[in-house]
């Protein structure tokens, strides 16, 4: 659930595993991991945009399901990354 502290940061409760996981992501931070994410570099963007986002309280749960759960990246970040995205209705007309 994304509780907006204002238009560019969001703030994420994830539960991981059982377990409450913080997160607030900036629009910097989206913006790197949008970026970052060319042919094979998916995990370790949503690596680091998951370890540069996640707050002081839950960093050793997350170290730890990322070690422990291979893929674990692309599924938690997935997540969060939609989360933030806005959902938007776009129409493009070809003149």
């Amino acid at each position: 659930m994304a509780n907006a502290t204002n238009e560019n940061t969001q703030e994420f409760e994830v539960t991981i595993d059982g377990n409450e996981v913080q997160f607030k992501v900036t629009r910097s931070d989206y913006n790197k991991l949008v970026n970052q994410l060319g042919p094979g570099n998916k995990v370790n963007a949503f690596h680091n945009f998951l370890v540069s986002t996640v707050t002081d309280e839950g960093k050793q749960t997350l170290l730890k399901v990322l070690t422990d759960m291979p893929g674990s990246e692309i599924a938690i970040g997935t997540d969060i990354y939609e989360a933030y995205t806005p959902d938007l209705q776009v129409t493009v007309k070809k003149r």
